[in-house]
């Protein structure tokens, strides 16, 4: 059974359906049998590449909102997360263009570390504060999971997996997708934002279920 996540790095609720799948999949009979790919997503694809900025200020203005009320929400959002092991620190942010960092993900996949690499970005962003928007900043967490520096550089440098990335975003929109994190099981199930992890945990059982027949046919 293969479940596809279309996702954002700078997502703060993606990180916290990653950890709720997690969950999910702990508890999922057949979790050996399960496959997990990252799909790319971008919640502000508008960010000139190369340019970064407080995340705070910038949604305040977004949204027409006071920063202190932003800043409220953010503790709501840092509050969810630490009920699934996650330390984030919103109000400190900064935003750019997450172009890159997909392709680096979509490397890692080629090289079976997909996971791993989705993983370390969500960290290195929500938890540490460190920047996943230039190269400078993307090779070394690469480095970490595994994948080779020059041949990160090289993919990084002529963009070779930015068509990919690209496509994850038009088949999103394909499937009605408006926000993410965006869960499907075999193109036939789906569900859109943080949901439980009983609530995806029903979800996996219902797909396994009605896979079953078909499977057996």
């Amino acid at each position: 059974m293969r479940i596809e996540v279309w996702s954002d790095v700078v997502c703060p609720w993606c990180y916290i359906g990653k950890r709720r799948l997690e969950t999910a999949l702990e508890r999922f009979a057949h979790r050996d049998e399960v496959e997990v790919l990252w799909r790319s997503f971008q919640l502000d694809p508008s960010i000139p590449e190369g340019e970064t900025h407080p995340t705070l200020p910038a949604l305040a203005g977004k949204y027409g909102r006071p920063v202190e009320e932003v800043r409220a929400m953010m503790r709501h959002v840092e509050e969810t997360a630490a009920g699934e092991g996650l330390s984030y620190h919103l109000a400190d942010g900064v935003s750019g263009n997450t172009l890159l960092a997909h392709e680096l993900v979509h490397l890692a996949a080629g090289r079976g570390l997909q996971g791993a690499m989705e993983e370390r970005l969500f960290h290195a962003h929500f938890e540490e504060g460190r920047p996943v928007f230039d190269v400078g900043s993307l090779v070394p967490l690469a480095v970490e999971v595994g994948l080779d520096e020059a041949e990160v550089r090289a993919a990084l440098a002529d963009r070779r997996h930015r068509s990919a990335v690209l496509a994850d975003v038009a088949t999103a929109q394909a499937l009605g997708a408006t926000g993410v994190p965006f869960f499907v099981v075999d193109r036939r199930y789906g569900a859109s934002g943080a949901q439980p992890a009983e609530l995806l945990l029903q979800l996996l059982e219902r797909a396994w279920a009605d896979r079953a027949p078909l499977t057996a046919s």
